[in-house]
């Protein structure tokens, strides 16, 4: 199988409301439109995207309808400090505040208007317990 594009599909009740967020907050914008769904793209890398659909959406099987719960998305950036700041000023709630991780990660968490959780971080040289668990080509420096 060659895979040729990969991206989350949110199930929501404000398919608008919610890619509204993403565009005001994580630069994206819509590749495609409709009031049922919108196709996200990243401003910044097209090969970022994201999706939100109608959670009561007839494409959707019956018994799996409804909104999404217990996922978090995971945006890696180059100044996790700057975009703290941005989101923090703009109101978007932190939920776990920035921090460095022993793990390899400088991050914060924050959370859409669904509850969906966004964890912003920036990779960082992990402590010595951490080292050993990561492959060589993927040790953050």
């Amino acid at each position: 199988m060659k895979l040729t594009q990969y991206y989350p599909v949110l199930q929501t009740a404000d398919v608008a409301g919610t890619a509204a967020f993403y565009i005001r907050h994580f630069n994206f914008a819509p590749a495609f439109e409709m009031d049922w769904y919108v196709h996200l793209q990243s401003t910044i890398d097209p090969s970022v995207n994201l999706a939100i659909l109608d959670a009561q959406h007839e494409t959707i099987p019956e018994p799996f309808r409804g909104e999404t719960s217990g996922m978090i998305l995971n945006f890696e950036v180059s100044d996790v400090d700057e975009v703290h700041d941005r989101l923090s000023a703009a109101g978007l709630p932190i939920v776990k505040s920035l921090r460095d991780e022993a793990f390899g990660q400088r991050h914060f968490i924050t959370a859409d208007p669904n509850g969906i959780l966004i964890d912003v971080i920036r990779p960082i040289a992990p402590d010595a317990d951490f080292a050993d668990a990561y492959t060589a080509e993927a040790l953050p420096a």
